[in-house]
This record gives C-alpha cells, structure tokens and sequence, in this order.
C-alpha cells in the first residue's frame, strides 16, 4: 500500500511535517498615533507576540504587541503605517524565532537576525529567547582574571576582568566609537558582539569598514538598528544583541559584548512604555525604564558555575553636556562593575582616548592588582588629582616651583603620565613597568635645579 518500505505512521508524520501552522487572525480598528489597535486577539495574544498587518497592495507589516486592554489588543509597528486601513486583516505570530549562528562572525545583522545586505544568512538549529532571564544569582561565577586590553590605561589604572560590565559614559563626537573598535580589535576575547543601537546609517557602515575594517570583524557580529528605525525595532535589536552574546558564551566561549548604547534603549523603551499608556516620571522616562534595563546588564558579566563562558561587556550612556546625574547615567551606575569617563577638553586637546582617569572607576580593583601594583595605579591617580588643583594656578601664571615637593612632583610627572593613557600596551607587565619606570624618575630640571644650588 505504502510505496519505498513506507510505513504509516512515517508517512502520516511526513503529512504532519508539511502543515502550516495554526495562525490566529484579528482586525485592525483602530490607529492611534503609533498604536495599532486590534479586536479578535484578545485572550490570545501575548506581551512580545509578533503580528502581521496585510497591506492591500503592499507587503505585510509586522509589529509587536504591547499591551492588552478589554477585547483589544494593541501594537507597535516596525515600519512605517503607510498604507493601512480599517478593518486590514492582522495575524498573530506566538513564536517569533531568532536563531544565532556561528556563521554570523564577520557579519551585520538587524533585530530579526537578517543579514542587512539582504543576503542569505546560515540561521541557527535552535531558537533563543530574546529576553532570558541572567543565571542565578547563587549559580553564577565570580568575575575571572585580569585581561589584556591593548591599552596602556585599561591594562593598569582602569583594569578589565572577565565577566566585568563597564559604562562609557561620553558625549557625542569625543571618541567613543574609535575607543569601542580599538577594544574590538585588541582585547581579549574569543568573540566579539556589538550592538549599534539608534546609530546614523552611515556611521553603521563606517564602523564596519573603516573603524573595525576586515581583520575586526574577522571575530565580530554586528547587530544593528538604526536611528530612523521605530523604537520597537531599537528595542528588539538590544535584546537580540544580548541573546547573540548568550548563544557564544553558552559554547564556554569569552565574549567581549560592545553596546552602543543604553541611552537609546532607554529612550526606545520610553516611548513604547508611554505610548501603550504607563505614565512619565523622572525626565519623561516611565517607572519601569530603571529595572528593564537592569535585566539588560544583568544578563551579561559570569556566565553558570559550569559548561559555558563570561560576557564581559562595555555599555556606551550618552552624557550631553557631561552631565552624569542625568537619568540614564544615574540608573546605570548602581548596576555596573566600573565607568569610564571621556571628556571633551581632553578631546579638544588633542589626546585619545580622551578618559578622564580622576573620574573613572574600575570595581574589580584593587583584587586585579597585586600590592605593588596598586600602590603604582594609587601613585599615578594621585598625580592626577593634585596637578588639577593646581591647573588654574599655572593657567593664570601664580604657579611656582618650590612651594611644595608632592605638588612639583606632580607637575613635572604629569605631561608623560598623561601621554601614557593614550599608549598602545603588549599586556599589563609591560605597561605596569612602563608606569612604575615614569613615576619613579626624577623630572630632568629638577636635576638642574639641584646641580645650580
């Protein structure tokens, strides 16, 4: 009866195999400003379904549901509303799959895990959840050991560990993108995962071809959302970048996760919040924008006690006016490991990366150090701190020499140890006996000094 040594139950599981899913269809009606609000779905639909609106003469629009009301459901879109009309057919999607790959090293992908050339893409065998909770608590590693960042300042003042989550905080044109790719390129690491969230389209290209070019992104994936885009897609394209980074890390892999930046993911998250009706507080940001992205950066740093790898992570907080009580900086802070701190008159001077290194603050210090160590990386910052008390002196001319040892020392010292932020590094003991070499030399006219007494 059955052809091939087919049995029946293997012919009925082939038919089985071939069915379209069951699909649930509503219908849009109603639009309000960038809400679409649909009957038909309600008791169905769930908080992060993806649907499907059908456009008559056009391509289907998704987007994704927001919030559940009495007998409607309503939803964001993630394109433009062009087109719809009242009474349009919506389709409800339960299992939106995103699907990571190895095959995506060394290439852009946008917030559904689509190549943004278009290309075909190698997907996944397996679906991840887009929003996975971080490990326990109590089942997590501690942070690893000290790594090699390719910078003098990072390899001993300003130290990385695994499983470390930093924030960048910077404003905009001071370097941050510069700073984000040489990490990229130099860092320890096996894989790379970088978010451009709400970047320019060109500055997306740019970063790709230019700052990371072909040997960056040998190790690289790129998620990226752009800032044109709505801000369910920004939304989605932070968690897909998180879960891209889960993926490497749950094959035992160090992952060092670049993520530009919280700032937009906030303020993408605001308007969803607002728009589906949760109200504003703190600056316009809604209640609930401090512990969504807590679970953000919760889900990076040590990864389970056993079988997987560390996330550590490096989280860029746009700071306008280096404002850093401004309300994402001030949530941030709290949950992350360390900031880095870039500041435009250093910029403007000319050194990069511009880190202000009096301001910047790494919490797995003084255990990445060992005693001596510390007490070099305590020396330098003290050098910092006491020649900017006594910068306005010299600006206008009252500094003199001889007034204070500590303070000449600093003054003569600072010029070198300033350049050395901004030094390449082959690993921290070469750059801890680079800096313990400059702060133990005398300044050569203080010798002069000497000899003319």
């Amino acid at each position: 009866m059955f052809g091939n040594n087919v049995t029946p139950l293997q012919e009925f599981a082939s038919a089985v195999s071939r069915l379209e899913p069951v699909r649930y269809r509503g219908r849009l009606t109603r639009i309000a400003g960038e809400v679409l609000e649909v009957s038909g779905l309600s008791g169905i639909a769930r908080i992060g379904d993806l649907i499907s609106v059908r456009r008559k003469g056009g391509k289907p629009l998704d987007g994704e549901v927001v919030s559940l009301g009495d007998g409607i459901v309503s939803a964001m879109a993630y394109d433009s509303l062009e087109g719809l009309r009242q009474d349009d057919t919506v389709t409800l999607d339960h299992n939106p799959q995103f699907c990571p790959a190895d095959a995506w090293l060394g290439h852009v992908i946008d917030a559904f895990g689509r190549r943004l050339d278009e290309a075909e893409l190698v997907q996944g065998s397996t679906a991840v959840n887009l929003r996975a909770s971080p490990p326990a608590a109590t089942k997590r590693r501690r942070t690893g050991a000290r790594l090699s960042t390719g910078l003098a300042v990072f390899d001993t003042m300003l130290p990385f560990v695994g499983g470390q989550r930093v924030g960048l905080f910077a404003g905009s044109g001071v370097g941050k993108s510069h700073l984000l790719a040489r990490l990229a390129q130099h860092m320890s690491a096996d894989v790379v995962v970088v978010g451009l969230i709400g970047e320019r389209g060109r500055e997306v290209r740019e970063f790709v071809e230019e700052t990371l070019g072909p040997e960056g992104m040998k190790r690289c994936c790129v998620i990226a959302a752009t800032s044109d885009q709505p801000a369910a897609v920004k939304r989605r394209a932070s968690w897909a970048t998180l879960a891209t980074a889960e993926y490497f890390r749950d094959q035992g892999k160090s992952v060092l996760l670049l993520f530009d930046s919280l700032t937009r993911f906030a303020e993408a998250h605001r308007e969803m919040a607002v728009t589906a009706g949760e109200a504003a507080s703190l600056r316009g940001f809604p209640p609930s924008t401090s512990p969504m992205i807590a679970s953000l950066v919760e889900r990076a740093g040590p990864g389970p006690l056993s079988g997987s790898g560390d996330i550590t992570a490096v989280f860029t907080v746009l700071v306008a006016g280096s404002d850093m009580d401004e309300p994402v900086a001030d949530m941030v802070r709290g949950v992350l490991d360390g900031h880095i701190v870039l500041d435009r008159t250093i910029a403007e001077r000319g050194r990069y990366p511009a880190i202000d290194v009096r301001r910047s603050v790494s919490r797995s210090l003084p255990d990445a150090a060992s005693a001596p160590e510390n007490a070099l990386i305590s020396d330098a910052r003290s050098v910092f701190g006491l020649y900017e008390k006594v910068l306005p002196m010299i600006q206008v001319g009252l500094y003199q020499k001889g007034g204070d040892p500590t303070t000449d020392r600093a003054v003569d010292v600072w010029t070198a140890l300033d350049a050395f932020v901004a030094e390449q590094s082959e690993g921290p003991e070469q750059a801890f006996a680079r800096l313990g070499s400059m702060l133990s030399q005398a300044a050569p006219d203080q010798d002069e000094d000497k000899n003319k007494d």
